[in-house]
């Protein structure tokens, strides 16, 4: 009797676990996979196994060398396990993967800092300053400083602004402040990195909180925007950023910029700030050209701008932040994808404050027949009912097209389905997650919650540089998740990979014609984009089965 109670048991629990799989994200995906595709994804699973067991799990340790015992342990935070996870063999597989679209990025975020200081050594005219001296030795972060772009200014050579006599805001000179830092440019160049991103102590340091990091955080942009929003150094950021994004796998991506009067653009040999962003769109454009015109650049679908205004400004601001973007939309309508707001959700408006501007922004841009689609950042927060969690509700209302974060959408189960009913694709950033202290590691994470309920993902890498990446693309978050989730596997992963293309802005479209590109049907650009996907997947798939070894996998099955 007690055997046929177990048997009975077994057999209820293998059906519900069955059930379950069929309201996952990923489950008409897997019904439809191709037999090399099956394989591929059973090797891939045997050797994240393998590794978990062998190559993330510390041996244990015990007696006097205890202390000394290594912390390490499967989906163990990204700041610790970095370098350790590129030299795996599912790294290799990974950075190999066609990955789709890159869907949530901030463009200025994305340039290695090392380089942007290098340029900024090597172009004449670039300049530092700061409201205090500059103490080289102190640790803290909040110095304040900028970079300015004034060529054939004279500059105070003499000046040294790590000393006590730095006159407050001279522009010295980024050459010479370069040689009179202690330690020499080498040692200004480690300075300049460690004040312009988030090093591993303070991703760690998960008890100072959101707002400390945040804090943080949002200097490194002053300190970037001197360097990125100049001609002569934008112009060479944008193809080497496009070919970094297509050597891991990325065919096409969308930048949030936020573009206003207080942040100017300045032309190539002139100190004189332009006088809207009109030349910096037509920067942008050329370089694109260029690019997916050249031969590195073949096969590469292309790039927009997501326009963003800072959710912190006043009415007046935002609204003139708004008819500039409506001005260059028709200006530069292939370049501009859509708006969003950005800045800290829990220290700046919340959209329900801000929605008489959206309200006027959508009736403008209907008068103007301009598409210009919401992409709503919402839910970037711990709370839990409050003003900030609660922005999910307006950008859904809003109808946004995408959720960016929407990190506690979890939380609401009427959402959930909304979001689903809608069509809505949930922009997640589980790297950024992690290092912003919402969550201290991927195994903490909530993306599985809504996964498991069939609601549809894109995974993006936010502000890699800043957030100490070491790497542009999408390698490192698509390693954390398949490392971490058991059932995330091969169909988890490609199916993401496949959702940023069904809802990428390649193009203008209607909210029926957006809906109706969804689906993938058709001949339209959207249908040819995933189609290509779908060759280069199974081209993957059949990459893996050879280079691993199919038939050393299936004598140890």
């Amino acid at each position: 009797m007690a055997e046929s109670e177990v048997e009975k048991h077994l057999s209820e629990r293998s059906a519900l676990l069955e059930q379950e799989k069929t309201s996952r994200h990923d489950y008409a995906f897997k019904q439809n996979m191709s037999p090399v595709a099956k394989t591929a994804a059973a090797m891939l699973a045997n050797i994240r196994k393998k590794e978990l067991d062998s190559y993330w799990t510390a041996p244990a340790v015990t007696g006097s060398n205890r202390d000394l015992k290594e912390v390490m342990f499967p989906g163990m935070s990204f700041a610790l396990s970095r370098d350790r996870m590129e030299k795996t063999s599912l790294w290799e597989i990974i950075a190999s993967m066609p990955k789709g679209c890159l869907l949530h990025a901030h463009m200025e975020a994305m340039i290695d800092i090392y380089w942007l200081i290098d340029q900024a050594l090597e172009i004449p005219g670039f300049f530092i300053s700061s409201p205090v001296p500059l103490c080289p030795g102190d640790s803290e972060w909040s110095e304040q400083f900028e970079f300015h772009y004034r060529p054939g200014a004279q500059g105070q050579s003499s000046a040294n602004i790590w000393q006590s006599d730095y006159t407050p805001n001279l522009h010295v000179p980024i050459v010479d402040a370069a040689r009179t830092y202690p330690g020499g440019v080498a040692a200004f160049k480690a300075w300049a990195i460690s004040k312009m991103s988030i090093n591993e102590e303070e991703a760690l340091e998960h008890h100072h909180g959101i707002a400390d990091i945040w804090r943080k955080f949002t200097s490194c942009f002053r300190s970037i925007a001197g360097l990125f929003f100049t001609e002569p150094i934008f112009r060479r950021c944008v193809p080497r950023l496009l070919q970094q994004l297509h050597d891991d796998g990325i065919k096409y991506v969308e930048l949030r910029l936020a573009l206003f009067s207080g942040q100017p653009f300045y032309r190539e040999g002139s100190a004189v700030p332009e006088p809207d962003f009109v030349y910096f769109f037509e920067c942008f454009q050329e370089e694109l050209y260029s690019y997916t015109s050249s031969p590195q650049g073949s096969g590469f679908w292309g790039a927009r701008l997501i326009w963003t205004a800072i959710r912190a400004f006043d009415d007046g601001l935002i609204k003139e932040s708004m008819a500039q973007c409506m001005k260059l939309k028709e200006a530069f309508p292939s370049v501009i994808a859509g708006f969003d707001f950005v800045g800290q959700e829990d220290r700046g408006r919340p959209l329900v404050d801000l929605l008489p501007l959206c309200k006027w922004f959508e009736k403008e841009c209907a008068d103007k027949n301009l598409q210009i689609p919401f992409f709503f950042h919402a839910g970037e927060c711990l709370g839990d009912g409050d003003s900030t969690d609660s922005n999910i509700v307006d950008a859904i209302l809003l109808n946004s097209r995408r959720i960016g974060h929407g990190f506690s959408l979890y939380k609401h189960p009427l959402l959930i389905d909304l979001v689903k009913r809608k069509n809505i694709l949930i922009e997640m950033c589980p790297i950024s997650h992690e290092i912003l202290r919402l969550t201290s590691n991927i195994l903490m994470h909530p993306m599985p919650a809504l996964q498991a309920r069939g609601v549809a993902v894109s995974l993006n890498n936010d502000d890699p540089v800043v957030l100490g990446h070491g790497l542009n693309g999408l390698s490192h978050d698509f390693y954390q998740v398949l490392a971490a989730f058991e059932n995330t596997g091969l169909a988890g992963i490609a199916t993401m990979a496949e959702d940023s293309i069904r809802w990428a802005a390649f193009e203008d479209q209607t909210d029926s014609e957006w809906l109706q590109g969804l689906e993938g049907s058709g001949d339209g650009l959207k249908a040819t984009r995933l189609a290509e996907w779908r060759v280069a997947f199974e081209k993957w798939c059949e990459w893996i089965v050879e280079e691993f070894g199919a038939d050393d996998f299936e004598s140890q099955a």
